[in-house]
């Protein structure tokens, strides 16, 4: 992994202005990720985690320092070119599912390839594949209000995995799940990692997201506090 560097960040600041002064969210953040890895940013809430998942995610810009995600500098991207890095190459799971309510469960995962111009012989089949990675195949003509909490994040990994993206950034995935839907989730989510080499990295301060990670990078008032690799026994 260390010899396929994919995300890095050097002197990494990003502020925010407030009143008549600012709010330094990340300060003089130096991190390299390399593809493969399953990786976790913690640390309690307020402590720069979703700023940095969102710098890297082309959803947001340094303020100082430099951010490079696949061999492009975050801060010079134009909106266009942002918005082909994240279509293309990136995958994203969220807290609150952010699922389309009037589409199917079948629409909602196709939407990503839609956007890439896929033919429909194309994307049917990659949406069958993701479906069952994740254990739903039973489900593709359901509504995102007939499944359960459990079911619609496992419909966002479908979704964030479909077109095979090189990243996957996942914020709080479980915040809203209880334990044995977290852990089928987070077990998803390690099979597809070790099928695909598809780097994860999590922003999380639940208990049950960093017993599986393979590293953990704390973060504390907006600076890394540690950064460690985890031994992993077994298959997690």
């Amino acid at each position: 992994m260390e010899n396929s560097k994919i995300i890095s960040t050097e002197g990494l600041i990003k502020w925010f202005p407030i009143g008549g002064g600012k709010f330094t969210a990340l300060n003089d953040i130096n991190l390299t990720f390399g593809k493969g890895e399953f990786a976790g940013i913690v640390g309690p809430s307020g402590s720069g985690k979703t700023t940095l998942l969102n710098i890297i995610g082309s959803l947001d810009v340094p303020s100082e320092g430099k951010t490079t995600v696949l061999g492009q500098s975050i801060g010079e991207l134009s909106h266009k070119k942002a918005a082909k890095l994240r279509n293309e190459h990136l995958g994203f799971i969220f807290q609150t599912y952010n699922l389309l309510p009037v589409y199917s469960v079948y629409e909602n995962v196709e939407f990503p390839l839609l956007l890439l111009g896929k033919n429909a012989e194309e994307r049917k089949k990659a949406v069958m594949d993701a479906l069952e990675w994740v254990g739903l195949t039973d489900k593709v003509k359901s509504r995102p209000a007939q499944l359960s909490g459990g079911e619609c994040q496992r419909v966002a990994v479908a979704r964030a995995m479909v077109k095979k993206p090189v990243i996957v950034l996942a914020d709080e995935p479980t915040a809203n799940l209880d334990a044995e839907n977290s852990h089928n989730i987070l077990q998803t989510m390690e099979n597809l990692n070790a099928e695909f080499q598809t780097t994860f990295i999590f922003a999380t301060h639940d208990d049950k997201v960093k017993k599986y990670l393979h590293r953990k990078v704390s973060l504390f008032d907006g600076k890394v506090s540690q950064d460690e690799l985890v031994e992993k026994v077994g298959n997690g």
